[in-house]
């Protein structure tokens, strides 16, 4: 067996193992205690000053979902008609890279949906209701919840998944694509959490969330669609 292909089947395994370090780190800033602390810069007892600005409503959340939809229709539609770098993956790769972006974005909106965790915005520390209390309680927290992780950073993030279906096409392509999707995840968080929407800690979990799913559906699809071929 060539060096190559070692070093190809143990790719997965340094992803995997790179995951699990995200994952010790993310555990560290829950322990750090850092959201709340970095809330205050944006907010106040008072509440968010730029909770409707412009820019950040209606640029960034908005038209920002709406460029992340047209892309996860592109991206479909390009499984049967690809264009531009579409036209360089297989059509079996090209429906890894939809699906993977549909269903990364339906898991955070999934763990979004039964969560007890409210908004900054709804925490009596910035006028609202709510206490504040960690996004791992099951509990109530006296407020409306659902808001944990952050479904508007999954809007950039749900498409981290074109790093593993251009990886072995054009890794230089694949790291640009990965570069954009942490980008945007992180742009569209930032404003987020700038507006009172959410902590810190909802963007970083969303982000970790989308990438293990990518991994998860890359683990199965690749072996599925060598069985097909066989």
């Amino acid at each position: 067996m060539s060096s190559t292909s070692s070093a190809d089947r143990s790719a997965p395994l340094a992803l995997w193992a790179w995951t699990g370090l995200g994952l010790l780190a993310l555990l560290a800033w829950d322990a750090s205690g850092l959201d709340l602390p970095l809330a205050r810069l944006a907010g106040a007892h008072t509440g968010f000053p730029w909770r409707d600005n412009w820019f950040l409503a209606t640029v960034l959340h908005e038209g920002g979902r709406r460029l992340a939809w047209l892309l996860a229709l592109l991206l479909c539609l390009g499984v049967w008609w690809p264009r531009g770098p579409l036209q360089r993956l297989s059509p079996g790769a090209r429906v890894q890279l939809a699906l993977t972006s549909l269903l990364a974005a339906a898991a955070v909106s999934l763990l979004k949906a039964g969560s007890a965790t409210s908004c900054p915005w709804d925490l009596g520390d910035f006028g609202g209701t709510a206490r504040y209390a960690s996004h791992w309680q099951l509990a109530s927290d006296g407020g409306p919840g659902r808001c944990f992780p952050a479904g508007h950073a999954s809007a950039g993030f749900s498409f981290i998944g074109g790093f593993l279906a251009f990886r072995d096409v054009d890794n230089a392509l694949a790291r640009r694509w990965l570069l954009a999707a942490l980008t945007a995840g992180l742009v569209f968080g930032l404003a987020q959490q700038w507006r009172g929407a959410h902590f810190m800690s909802h963007t970083l979990w969303a982000c970790w969330v989308c990438w293990v799913t990518a991994l998860a559906v890359d683990a199965v699809w690749q072996p599925l669609q060598a069985w097909v071929m066989a």
